[in-house]
């Protein structure tokens, strides 16, 4: 199960800190190079091409999505949105379809640090803008409008835990999807592998799971985004 073993590509210690370039680290900016080269090089000729057109499906796509969870208020988060589902996709879909000879196959959302520290950076910057934006009224979304008082001594404990258990449940989602449908797909290849010609039965069914797992990544990276709008939704609208 080497796609899941982080190695060391160019060992970088300051002091006792290893920041040491990895493969996670070069997937990563494998990612941002692809979603760059889709995004920016597919919208330079003026009739649309098919590079093109997946790109305009994608930023259509999301610009809807912000509209319809956040209004007219939200735009200013599309750049957000737009770049957080697109590495997510992009790193489901690279780790799910790179070349073995080329690259050794890594998923970088099936690392639960990974998955982590992008809901964590959703979740504290909805967290800090809604103070920012409402003060104190942003305690608001602990206590629903109209709610009754003699609920709010249940209530509140119940919601202030739904929200912080938020960049967990957020984080272990996409990894926890990615993580196991790979394992899956390793187990099935080592079985056509090992079978030879008799291997064909797992080879049918891994044909299927792939195709499963590639609706999957963009699944989870959906969620993923239409998860963040709603946070920052609360941040903008507490009261609701």
């Amino acid at each position: 199960m080497h796609q899941f073993e982080i190695s060391r590509i160019i060992p970088i210690k300051f002091g006792g800190i290893d920041a040491s370039f990895t493969n996670s680290s070069l997937w990563m900016v494998l990612t941002v190079v692809a979603v760059s080269a889709l995004l920016l090089l597919g919208s330079k000729r003026i009739v649309p091409s098919r590079l093109q057109s997946v790109g305009e499906m994608i930023y259509e796509f999301i610009s809807n999505m912000v509209r319809d969870t956040m209004g007219d208020e939200g735009r200013k988060f599309f750049p957000f949105i737009l770049t957080l589902f697109c590495f997510i996709l992009g790193a489901n879909m690279l780790g799910l379809f790179a070349l073995p000879v080329l690259l050794h196959p890594f998923t970088v959302t099936s690392h639960i640090i990974v998955t982590f520290a992008l809901a964590a950076l959703v979740w504290v910057g909805a967290t800090v803008y809604g103070f920012y934006k409402h003060g104190l009224g942003y305690l608001k979304l602990f206590a629903p409008s109209g709610t009754p008082p003699v609920m709010l001594p249940l209530l509140v404990p119940i919601e202030i835990i739904s929200y912080l258990s938020r960049p967990v449940s957020l984080s272990v989602r996409l990894f926890a999807n990615m993580m196991a449908g790979h394992t899956m797909l390793k187990v099935f290849a080592t079985f056509v592998v090992a079978l030879g010609w008799a291997g064909i039965i797992p080879l049918a069914v891994m044909v299927g799971f792939t195709g499963l797992e590639v609706l999957i990544a963009f699944l989870q990276a959906f969620v993923f985004a239409i998860l963040s709008c709603m946070y920052i939704n609360d941040a903008l609208h507490p009261s609701h």
